[in-house]
């Protein structure tokens, strides 16, 4: 009998852990509301929210996505930006705007044709009056893009996240 109980023992505090344990109601509560007869009727409570409190719901402009840009540079503006820039593109390239400028939280990404050459990959931030360029050319994954720059960029430049981005 002992050795029945000594063996039960550690197994009493197995289980499931409270965090894994599924706490949601299998039915939604319910709560009684007057009728005008009199008699109570019962309704279905709606389920509690979900998520933490104080979080924010996403928005297009939350980085999380890089979409076409309607508050960003234009593609005039960002070849403007790249022939000017310590000699990034020869003043005579021919250059047409190929995909973009796509934004993501304050960021943008666009991909210049350049005849002769390969594509060049460019990276901007900021006002779309005056963009800072971050970085270009045929590899733009860099450390402070990476580090600094918004989900939706660094999943077009880093992860080759391009499905569904037009001329991608």
């Amino acid at each position: 009998m002992a050795a029945v109980l000594l063996a039960a023992v550690p197994l009493a505090g197995c289980g499931t852990p409270p965090e894994l344990r599924n706490t949601a109601p299998t039915a939604a509560p319910t709560r009684a509301t007057p009728s005008p007869a009199g008699t109570p009727t019962f309704a279905p409570t709606p389920p509690p929210a979900t998520g933490l409190p104080g979080a924010a719901t996403p928005t297009a402009d939350s980085g999380l996505v890089a979409v076409p840009c309607t508050d960003g540079p234009s593609g005039k503006r960002v070849v403007d930006l790249v022939r000017g820039r310590g000699g990034v593109l020869p003043g005579g390239a021919r250059v047409r705007v190929r995909t973009g400028p796509l934004c993501a939280g304050g960021w943008h990404y666009t991909v210049l044709d350049v005849t002769g050459h390969e594509d060049l990959h460019v990276v901007t931030e900021g006002r779309a009056s005056a963009p800072r360029l971050v970085t270009a050319g045929t590899d733009v994954c860099t450390v402070e893009v990476r580090a600094a720059g918004p989900p939706g960029i660094r999943t077009l430049v880093c992860d080759g996240g391009s499905a569904g981005v037009p001329g991608a």
